[in-house]
């Protein structure tokens, strides 16, 4: 079985553990993956739809996994026990959602070894809610997919953990990825540039509304222009 671009980004940061859950498994292919190749022992793979809850069962009935991978239908963590699982996965949907499931949950995250988080959408949004609450950052990672860039964190909740002062823009652009030089880092820049350039375009009314929204974004393609600059320098 060969994953996805996406997927092995997920796979490459897991660390080996007994079990963990898969939350929007889809077609189980991370768990499938996860336990055939010993990083972990078992897995949950669970969904909220019966659409790829069954895709799951399929596909692992077909990889003989049955007794070591379990299918379960509902809405986040709650398939999973409080002690039931050392990690998660997180993937698929929007960071508005990822953000809720942690909240929900989050005497469930306490326990957990690591968490992986990769927001198909609004990824800044996830990242604000991580940066400015008790969670320890591992890893923050970047990958481009059929076209698509998808952002994840690898983290862990941390009750001694101090709340970060950061800026906005570092919401939108990781300071890790931006530390470290990510390979993509300065493509994905570059794409948000691009993108904040056609929004800009589209605004053509001259209320209050539009001349606030328009400053906004010329503030925001200064702030990834001098970014830019910084990696290039």
């Amino acid at each position: 079985m060969e994953l996805s671009i996406r997927l092995k980004t997920i796979i490459d940061v897991m660390d080996k553990c007994n079990n963990f859950v898969d939350v929007g498994t889809d077609h189980g292919y991370v768990p499938i993956f996860a336990v055939k190749h010993g990083i972990c022992e078992s897995a949950v793979a669970s969904d909220i739809n019966s659409g790829p809850v069954e895709r799951a069962k399929k596909n692992i009935q077909n990889e003989g996994l049955t007794q070591k991978i379990y299918c379960r239908k509902g809405p986040g963590l709650s398939t999973v026990g409080k002690d039931e699982v050392e990690a998660a996965v997180i993937a698929g949907m929007g960071g508005n959602l990822i953000r809720d499931i942690l909240t929900e949950d989050l005497d469930k995250i306490k326990k957990m070894k690591f968490i992986i988080v990769q927001p198909a959408q609004n990824p800044e949004i996830l990242r604000e809610y991580l940066y400015t609450n008790k969670f320890d950052i591992i890893k923050e990672d970047l990958c481009i997919d059929e076209g698509k860039y998808y952002e994840l964190l690898k983290i862990r909740y941390n009750d001694d953990k101090s709340k970060l002062e950061m800026k906005d823009i570092d919401y939108e652009i990781s300071p890790y990825l931006m530390s470290t030089r990510h390979p993509l880092i300065l493509s994905y820049i570059n794409y948000k540039i691009h993108y904040y350039n056609k929004i800009r375009l589209y605004i053509k009314e001259d209320t209050d509304i539009s001349k606030e929204r328009k400053r906004f974004i010329g503030d925001r393609i200064v702030k990834l222009e001098e970014m830019k600059q910084w990696l290039l320098s």
